[in-house]
């Protein structure tokens, strides 16, 4: 097959959270258990550090992934789900994985994968780490996919693991409370690997500091321990707390040597290092157009704040959501005087247009619905004036076809 029609393979036979929801997921660890062994561990083969949290997670596995670059080491980076091509999920000092090398894994393990009916994660996981192990990586940053505990990631024992800010999201999977989401995260949290929190949450540290206890494993809470302020390229009021967290799991890596100027030229290189788009980005200026992925409360309740802090005289939005999105939480976040174009992203499990605008109108949100991503923007385009500021957002769906 070519790499298309490997895309294409992969796509339609293997079930895909990002595409049907829940229905893709597969609740233990079996599977990505029986393909690790048919690859040969490749897990066990390269060093690691091991990433979950609600919102943060991966801004703070591209920042993790340039310093380490930027000090010398052969940084592999695994991240989901990915914006444009496939490819993106699988980094090796910001280089993506080589389509034949996609092209081959499914070849080879194509028998394997459709006899043990793997989910798409699954098999992407194992794709990502027999990469790295046959690159031998020096190091790989690992993004958990959803959750933690039950997360195809988490057959690793990182050098670290990172838990960045928890919020109500994927409530249908991983719980209907703050505490039982902690839960699911705080899963990959292993016995006596050293975890970094990034934020502390009142409501949530006690959880963590005794699920930290059971494993014996070391914890700090970067936001009350780490001092000072660092820069870094990614914009975005929330990137700050992101990076306490990042600079606190370096210092727990004491295997590998990262100077102050690592820290400082890894921060302010992370678009160029590894690829980065979506968080905060700017896509053209008269009009600004900025996108963001954030997609959850926590997440889009910064966004807006930061949007209004702008200087525009009209505010556009063009945002679309997935159909298990908890409106009634997010809609009051979004400013009542903005002009919207709500769409739906192109997947199945996109929210149709319609009744997100219906959904809207009970909050005083107003504006048309469209049948398409690029006809919303397309129309918010047409009618901004050069003074005006666009948004993209609600998903990362959305956000991935105007990138």
């Amino acid at each position: 097959m070519t790499y298309q029609e490997t895309l294409a393979w992969m796509f339609t036979q293997l079930p895909m959270y990002q595409q049907v929801g829940k229905s893709a997921l597969i609740a233990k660890l079996d599977n990505i258990h029986a393909l690790s062994a048919h690859l040969g561990e490749p897990h066990t083969k390269f060093r690691s550090i091991h990433i979950a949290g609600t919102n943060g997670k991966g801004s703070s596995s591209h920042m993790l992934a340039s310093i380490l670059q930027e000090a010398g080491y052969s940084v592999g980076l695994y991240t989901s789900p990915h914006l444009k091509d496939f490819r993106e999920r699988i980094r090796i000092n910001g280089e993506t994985v080589d389509q034949q090398f996609v092209i081959d894994f499914i070849a080879q393990n194509k028998l394997f994968l459709e006899s043990h009916r793997l989910s798409f994660f699954e098999m992407t996981v194992g794709m990502a780490f027999q990469y790295f192990a046959e690159r031998e990586v020096d190091i790989a940053v690992v993004e958990v996919g959803l959750g933690g505990r039950l997360d195809s990631t988490n057959i690793i024992t990182p050098e670290v693991s990172l838990i960045t800010n928890i919020g109500m999201d994927h409530t249908e999977i991983l719980g209907d409370t703050l505490l039982k989401i902690t839960a699911e995260k705080a899963g990959i949290i292993k016995p006596g690997v050293p975890v970094v929190i990034s934020e502390y949450q009142e409501e949530i540290a006690p959880l963590l500091l005794h699920i930290a206890a059971g494993q014996n494993a070391p914890i700090l809470f970067a936001e009350k321990e780490i001092q000072g302020g660092h820069s870094t390229d990614l914009p975005g009021n929330y990137q700050p707390r992101n990076v306490k967290g990042v600079i606190a799991t370096l210092q727990k890596l004491n295997r590998f040597k990262v100077s102050e100027e690592h820290i400082r030229t890894g921060l302010m290189k992370v678009v160029a290092n590894t690829g980065l788009m979506g968080r905060w980005q700017i896509l053209q200026r008269n009009p600004m157009v900025i996108c963001d992925t954030a997609h959850n409360r926590e997440g889009l309740e910064i966004v807006v704040e930061q949007l209004l802090q702008q200087g525009h005289k009209r505010l556009h939005m063009v945002i679309g959501f997935v159909k298990e999105k908890n409106l009634a939480g997010i809609l009051p976040l979004f400013p009542g005087n903005a002009n919207y174009y709500f769409c739906r992203p192109d997947i199945p499990r996109g929210l149709d247009a319609t009744i997100l605008q219906q959904q809207a109108a009970g909050f005083k949100l107003n504006g048309k619905a469209y049948l398409s991503v690029q006809d919303a923007f397309c129309a918010a385009i047409q009618a901004a004036d050069q003074d005006d500021l666009i948004f993209v957002g609600g998903s990362t769906f959305t956000v991935a076809e105007v990138v």
